[in-house]
């Protein structure tokens, strides 16, 4: 059966959602704020969420209608075919937002919605009790500009979540975000990668992945592989497909980081992602980091000075990292900061900035290309 998907994105990473969706063989996209609508069967939702890097879940549209009144949402609910996807014995949750529309009450929304789904769900099955002791289905019922949008959620933890960061600094950069901005940079395994601010490793993991050609959901689980809807075995096979892709090539990332103590969660991280052995870590501070190498690449997330007290630090920081970079020979620099005045400090304007989130907090990946 064929459904409309949709691959959620944090903003500003919807392009790159997007190529990465064209790569893995979707055609007809539609790229809006936040998401990436295509088409696909059960076997493409198993695929998306094994390997998509950058999507946050990946969605069942059910449907979409104008609804400026509980009873046109009650009604348009109603009318959609929830009982295709949902089992007689499935637990339904609804969450819910609303943006710019007359319907601006999302808990209000939300318990009509799920009556209006039960009310779908008697048609389906010719019952009037469901148990819902079964496998979850978590519903969101989206408004905006008084059009209302439903969708099931075939993912479940968000993409991010691989399975391997059980421990993470104390300003986590989602996974997500790192392979977005590995990508971004178009960093190739015969190129020498290095973190030197690596915290919990986020960024050298999520290079490794790539450079390995690693699934990023190939150990964890979706919530979608419990539903009746989808076939008996396929993700067992996806999974399968997913390790013979896994590539030999050789490479050693470098992250470092003047805090010995994040050692010991980065090492455990990457161990547990399975690229340990890809990834150099030192404990070196970053105004003692050269190299004698040519056309390198340096990606990191620096520490951004949020914190009451620590602007002078940070801006000296990033002066040390301007006078780093440009004793390098014929090196890029991929850095994401929220810090409004980097470039000033840095000492040197940057080729391309590109804004994006990182969780709430608006940032932008400041890009001094090196054309080889």
């Amino acid at each position: 059966m064929f459904y409309k998907l949709i691959a959620t994105a944090t903003f500003g990473l919807e392009s790159i959602v997007a190529k990465e969706l064209k790569e893995l063989g979707y055609d007809d996209l539609t790229v809006e704020n936040g998401r990436v609508t295509f088409e696909g069967d059960e076997r493409d939702i198993a695929i998306c969420n094994m390997w998509l890097r950058t999507a946050d879940r990946v969605l069942i549209k059910v449907g979409e209608f104008k609804a400026e009144s509980f009873e046109e949402l009650f009604e348009g609910t109603k009318a959609l075919d929830f009982g295709s996807i949902i089992s007689q014995d499935g637990f339904m949750h609804v969450e819910g937002k609303s943006v710019k529309s007359k319907l601006h009450s999302v808990p209000d929304c939300q318990s009509i919605v799920k009556k209006a789904v039960v009310e779908s769900m008697k048609k389906k099955y010719n019952i009037e009790h469901f148990t819902e002791d079964g496998p979850e289905y978590k519903i969101e019922i989206s408004l905006l500009k008084d059009i209302a949008t439903l969708t099931i959620d075939t993912s479940g933890a968000g993409l991010h979540k691989r399975g391997y960061r059980e421990n993470a600094g104390t300003a986590p950069m989602k996974e997500t975000l790192a392979a977005a901005i590995v990508l971004i940079s178009k960093w190739e395994p015969s190129r020498l990668l290095v973190d030197p601010m690596c915290g919990s490793g986020t960024i050298p993991i999520e290079a490794a992945l790539i450079g390995k050609n690693i699934a990023p959901g190939l150990h964890r689980k979706f919530v979608c592989e419990d539903w009746d809807m989808m076939p008996p075995n396929i993700f067992k096979e996806i999974r399968k497909h997913a390790e013979s892709c896994i590539n030999n090539k050789e490479f050693v990332i470098q992250a470092s980081d003047k805090d010995g103590r994040v050692f010991n969660t980065a090492r455990a991280n990457a161990e547990k992602a399975g690229v340990s052995e890809y990834i150099n870590f030192q404990k070196v501070p970053v105004e003692s980091f050269s190299s004698k190498k040519k056309h390198g690449v340096i990606i990191t997330n620096p520490p951004y000075g949020e914190r009451l007290g620590e602007k002078a630090e940070v801006e000296e920081l990033y002066k040390n990292v301007g006078e780093v970079y440009r004793r390098l020979n014929e090196w890029s620099l991929y850095l994401i900061t929220s810090y409004e005045g980097f470039e000033k400090c840095f000492g040197q304007k940057s080729d391309k900035n590109r804004k994006l989130y990182n969780g709430r907090l608006k940032c932008y990946l400041y890009q001094y290309i090196n054309k080889e």
